[in-house]
Order: C-alpha cells, then sequence, then structure tokens
C-alpha cells in the first residue's frame, strides 16, 4: 500500500505550483517526512503529467531482444 495517495499528492503538487509555498514549507504543513519527496512529485508530475504520480503496481517485463539489445549497447 502506499504510503501517501494521488489526491494528498496532486493537492501538494498543485499548491506548489500555484506559489502557495515552497517544498519545505509545504513538507511541514502536510507533515511529510522531506521536502525532496515533494520535489519528486513536482518534478514527476512536470515530467509526466498526472501519470507520474499514480503508484507503479507491477514489475516491467522487457522482452529478451530489448535486454540483449542493451547490454550490447
Amino acid at each position: 500500500m502506499s504510503k501517501y495517495s494521488y489526491e494528498f499528492k496532486r493537492k501538494i503538487v498543485e499548491e506548489y505550483l500555484e506559489g502557495a509555498g515552497g517544498y519545505k514549507y509545504l513538507a511541514k504543513k502536510y507533515q511529510v517526512k522531506s521536502d525532496s519527496t515533494i520535489r519528486k512529485w513536482v518534478n514527476a508530475y512536470q515530467t509526466l503529467g498526472e501519470e507520474g504520480l499514480l503508484r507503479c503496481r507491477q514489475n516491467k517485463v522487457y522482452p529478451v531482444e530489448f535486454k540483449l539489445e542493451v547490454v550490447q549497447s
């Protein structure tokens, strides 16, 4: 189970993007352990959109051809 819900993460990210406070302020306000956690959420949201805040529930499975290509390069 994820420690923080999608809705909680999104609320904090939106507050940050609206200029309601910095990483440290929001971490303290919402009792998030570290401001770097909020920084990661903001970066993930800016890079991947809403999907960046979703928890990945499965390990990725890569085909053998892809693995060989990576090893060879």
